[in-house]
């Protein structure tokens, strides 16, 4: 239901002229100023919308990740994993910010950044998983993981890499939703099946 929301979203967002989308989705935003005046409202706006409105990516990305982790937790354990992730990223990648500008590394203006989409909530999705795959296997995908959200924040970080990293220690801190959840998989036994 949330792809077909965010697909739908995609292509209203195609019907919008680029000056009017940028004001409409900046109202929706996750931005230090929305935040201030109805965060309850932005938080859950900003997860039904794409920036840039390239929905495919998110179609593939849904079905490698979101899919399968919705089918081994449940609905519910795979909400609270996608709402922890989105929401807690959200509010620290901003309070992040927020202290950059009073410090006077970022300008001023940082407070009505446009900052929308699911990326926080796949994020934390994509961490979890960790924990359906089987050891050792589990290790080298935690390394692809973290390699591939902590490589930007270690070269030249921005407040998005900061929350991406955050969703994912976000959804390494939802291992006690896995548990009973069935045993890991393991990629030796699954090929094993398919020779034989």
């Amino acid at each position: 239901m949330w792809l077909l929301v965010l697909f739908v979203t995609t292509v209203a967002l195609h019907h919008m002229s680029p000056q009017f989308e940028q004001h409409f989705l900046r109202q929706r935003s996750t931005n230090i100023h929305e935040l201030s005046r109805t965060p309850v409202r932005v938080l859950v706006a900003s997860a039904m919308w794409i920036d840039g409105g390239h929905w495919v990516p998110y179609a593939f990305l849904y079905t490698v990740f979101h899919a399968p982790a919705e089918r081994w937790l449940g609905t519910a354990r795979w909400l609270a994993v996608c709402a922890l992730a989105h929401v807690l990223a959200s509010l620290i990648s901003e309070l992040g910010l927020l202290l950059a500008i009073q410090d006077g590394i970022a300008p001023p203006s940082a407070v009505n950044t446009l900052d929308i989409g699911v990326s926080y909530a796949l994020a934390g999705v994509v961490a979890v998983l960790t924990y359906r795959i089987a050891s050792p296997w589990r290790y080298g995908y935690l390394l692809v993981v973290l390699a591939n959200f902590g490589l930007p924040l270690a070269s030249g970080p921005t407040f998005t890499d900061f929350g991406h990293f955050v969703s994912v220690l976000i959804g390494l801190a939802c291992y006690p939703l896995t548990r009973g959840r069935g045993k890991a998989w393991n990629p030796k036994e699954t090929l094993a099946a398919l020779r034989g």
